[in-house]
């Protein structure tokens, strides 16, 4: 008897999400802030942290938390929000909350690979559709694919993950009016936010009737804490109270809640250190713009997609001789035929950056 009898076959086929390994690297390869707190926000936190009572369960920090963001988005009446363990457990709590007999869940692709993921390990059936060549949205296939599949869910990251770009905000408004007239629900994953010039947040705002069944979700990762693991999301109060439902009960620590108050209280730092990030960003775009054979598309995130002229291995070359030289980036060139000869640089300080640009460049040329 086989020890994993009783394990799904379809997992047994999966492969684990791998993490690469970065001790003594230049780590650009995960969409991080690269900065860390200065000595003394480290000491604060700390006393913080050393006085938060362990012994006992989450309570009402994580209410204060809450409450906090409500007060950061400056949350409308009649909205609510829902704290997960980052981004990644709401995607899973919303696969639970639609799972039922046919039910689908649509994205368009390349985009975040959860969206996939949880709908399938849910039991949901997944429907992908592909980005134009220059990874806009392909309204037609979108809408075609809808009309067919009338899916629960429809993810739409925005700005979109590994491409960067925000996309049309007409083709989305008619793809919400599309999908709301059956009742089925977007998702607008604004997970880049602090680094994009536009969010949905102020279109709910605006016409809060046309995104009544639009769910909003953010994280904390690229805040800043993407080792605190938060996300949060926002939605009309009624339909967030059924996702809370099934939240399992005591899914915030009580250290990771109040590492995200103590951030909240000095958002100023970590807007400081987003706006260093945009202009970091638009500096090592126009860098690697100079490159010939050398495509940079637009970003609104903090990272960008990278395109190199060759055969088809060239990225998978480029992104060795990076690691040879101690500079992690991400190869995306095997997740989509769209992202042939591609790999995916994150935005680092202006070391980080310097050492990879120098290494990339001399690399390139020679």
């Amino acid at each position: 008897m086989s020890p994993l009898n009783f394990i799904r076959s379809d997992i047994q086929a999966m492969s684990a999400y791998v993490v690469q390994p970065a001790a003594g690297m230049v780590k650009l390869d995960a969409m991080e802030n690269p900065y860390t707190l200065s000595p003394d926000l480290q000491s604060e936190l700390g006393r913080r942290l050393g006085a938060v009572a362990l012994n006992r369960y989450p309570g009402q920090r994580t209410e204060d938390l809450k409450s906090a963001l409500q007060n950061y988005v400056n949350m409308p009446a009649g909205y609510a929000l829902v704290l997960g363990n980052g981004s990644d457990e709401l995607i899973s709590l919303l696969s639970i909350a639609c799972q039922a007999p046919g039910a689908v869940a649509l994205a368009p692709e390349p985009g975040f690979v959860m969206y996939g993921l949880s709908t399938q390990l849910q039991g949901l059936t997944y429907v992908p559709v592909s980005l134009t060549a220059d990874f806009a949205l392909d309204e037609p296939a979108m809408a075609a694919a809808i009309a067919q599949h009338q899916p629960a869910i429809v993810y739409l990251a925005y700005p979109n993950n590994p491409s960067a770009n925000l996309w049309d905000a007409d083709v989305i408004r008619r793809l919400i009016a599309q999908v709301s007239a059956y009742g089925g629900w977007v998702v607008l994953d604004e997970a880049y936010q602090p680094f994009s010039s536009l969010t949905w947040w102020d279109e709910i705002r605006r016409d809060p009737a046309a995104n009544a069944q639009v769910l909003l979700m953010r994280t904390l990762s690229k805040f800043g804490l993407a080792g605190v693991r938060i996300g949060y999301m926002l939605g009309r109060a009624e339909v967030i109270a059924q996702i809370d439902k099934i939240r399992p009960p005591y899914n915030i620590s009580v250290l990771n809640a109040e590492c995200a108050l103590f951030a909240l209280e000095h958002r100023e730092v970590f807007q400081a250190q987003a706006q260093a990030i945009r202009a970091e960003r638009e500096r090592m775009s126009a860098a690697l713009a100079q490159l010939k054979g050398v495509t940079v598309f637009p970003s609104q995130a903090n990272m960008f997609l990278v395109r190199f002229e060759g055969e088809e291995d060239i990225a998978t070359r480029l992104f060795e001789a990076l690691r040879a030289r101690g500079i992690l980036v991400k190869n995306v060139s095997k997740m989509h035929p769209l992202l042939r000869r591609c790999l995916r640089p994150s935005v680092g300080t202006p070391e980080e950056n310097n050492a990879f640009l120098a290494a990339l460049t001399d690399i390139w040329t020679h």
